[in-house]
């Protein structure tokens, strides 16, 4: 087993266009680091390129303390594992998880052993002599898996393995992943677009954009210190609100004014960043899950939303209201693109649309009328020119 350095790695195509921008992250021995983003973010390609399916443009990439920008992709000691699973349809269960062994000419005893321990671990015994078009898609995915694990390799590299199960499958499949390489302690890279994912099975989450990282830490610290306004909106489900504000008041009866909405908040502490922001215009987050039916949580006036449900969703343990307020929307188109590309979103009577995550136990129904308590202790601030967060 290693550890994974890639320090400032770029990636240019020929035509000019470039996937990834400095790229450096260091992965631990033993660590699973999940690379997650929106289409076309450069995780896909970052993993590629540790496993050499991707040329390197610039910078250095280390599997352990070797160079490998340079090294072949069957000599970097690193196992990979596909979306489409890849396995061969004319071959048992056994031959297609040996393969690799078989290739590099390991004795057939020792092929034998490493398939029954990896079939054991993967409860695949009883399917070993079946072949692919008799699994179901979650045990194409154990095989997969298998074929990687008996390689004994430094590393693991999954690209989007789940992809193509069912949503019920995904969510049992990505426990047993997981659970799978703690057991094992093997370092792994895996790349997915679903911040769900994500979140459940990191050690730590690489955020991407448009080939720029824009933060990495554990799935907690994503959630709670957001470093700019994307990771803000893409962690999290349903998203933050991100709303233009203005920081009015004094910093000892601080007023957060949004359009014709206005939040007292606590005082703000001398040597608080925000201070330096008093009068200004920033932008103001808040989890859905902060906010509460006042009817069961009664907040200060000042704390409180006044408001209609526009759209509300049951779900059993939660319920979800959609509701409209007379303020900005702040809506990510990039966090490093430039300010013509940030835009507003509305609805067609120029308000805009919040979300709010509130009790099962409120009665709240699709048009009611309806006060939501803000924790203010939860919001979140970030510099409007920059993006980043105010802390």
């Amino acid at each position: 087993m290693a550890g994974l350095t890639l320090d400032n790695i770029n990636k240019v195509y020929p035509n000019g266009f470039q996937a990834t921008y400095d790229l450096s992250i260091d992965v631990a021995d033993g660590e699973f680091l999940v690379l997650v983003g929106p289409s076309g973010c450069g995780k896909s390609t970052a993993l590629r390129m540790i496993a050499g399916l991707e040329d390197i443009s610039s910078g250095t990439l280390k599997i352990g303390d070797r160079v490998v920008n340079d090294v072949e992709p069957k000599d970097r000691d690193i196992a990979m594992v596909f979306q489409n699973y890849a396995l061969y349809p004319h071959m048992t269960v056994a031959d297609n998880i040996g393969f690799a062994l078989k290739l590099a000419k390991v004795s057939k005893g020792e092929i034998e052993e490493r398939v029954r321990k990896a079939a054991a671990i993967l409860d695949l015994t009883e399917q070993l002599d079946r072949k692919p078009g008799q699994l179901s898609g979650g045990q194409r995915q154990r095989v997969a898996m298998g074929r990687a694990i008996v390689r004994q390799p430094s590393a693991f590299l999954m690209d989007e393995p789940l992809s193509n199960l069912d949503a019920k499958l995904r969510v049992a499949m990505r426990a047993e992943i997981a659970a799978l390489q703690r057991n094992l302690g093997v370092t792994t890279v895996y790349v997915t677009h679903d911040q769900v994912e994500a979140m459940t099975m990191g050690d730590r989450v690489a955020v991407l954009n448009k080939g720029y990282l824009m933060q990495v830490a554990s799935p907690q610290e994503l959630y709670e210190e957001p470093a700019n306004v994307f990771v803000a909106g893409f962690i999290g489900s349903p998203s933050m609100n991100l709303i233009e504000a203005t920081l009015g008041g004094t910093a000892a009866a601080p007023v957060l004014e949004m359009g014709s909405v206005s939040l007292g908040l606590d005082p703000i502490a001398d040597g608080s960043p925000l201070t330096g922001f008093m009068g200004k215009k920033v932008v103001m987050g808040i989890r859905p899950e902060d906010m509460e039916d006042a009817a069961l949580t009664p907040g200060a006036a000042d704390r409180t939303l006044s408001t209609s449900a526009r759209l509300v969703e049951s779900l059993g343990s939660e319920i979800i209201v959609h509701f409209p307020l007379e303020a900005e929307q702040y809506v990510v188109a990039d966090a490093i693109e430039d300010d013509a590309e940030k835009g507003l979103g509305s609805d067609e009577d120029n308000t805009a649309v919040f979300v709010a995550r509130v009790s099962p136990r409120s009665s709240v129904s699709n048009g009611d009328s309806i006060s939501l308590t803000v924790d203010t202790s939860r919001l979140h601030f970030f510099d409007i020119e920059t993006g980043l967060a105010i802390r």
